[in-house]
């Protein structure tokens, strides 16, 4: 069984989540969900749910990342060097010494 009900409502009626499967925490001005809570029984199945929910988020990233990886190639003379050296270097070719 699910239920809404306020913030207010819950430190009221603790005892609502011993009845309830789901609740959902609203905020009674803004009409906006704040929390949930989910019963002991569903806790096993929320948690899979949401590290299987993770796991494609971070794939999504990886992948976008992965796009552009090895699209540039490295001159020769910028490897093996900091960022601060590369800089340096570059300055120094274009304004000089």
């Amino acid at each position: 069984m699910t239920t809404k009900i306020g913030i207010r409502d819950l430190t009221r009626n603790i005892s609502i989540l011993d009845k309830e499967d789901f609740i959902e925490i609203e905020d009674k001005k803004t009409k906006k969900i704040k929390g949930a809570f989910v019963s002991a029984k569903y806790l096993d199945d929320v948690k899979k749910l949401i590290k299987q929910k993770e796991q494609e988020e971070r794939k999504r990233k990886l992948d976008l990342i992965m796009k552009f990886a090895g699209a540039f190639e490295v001159e020769d003379r910028f490897k093996d060097k900091s960022y601060k050296e590369i800089r340096e270097m570059i300055a120094k070719e274009k304004y000089g010494e």
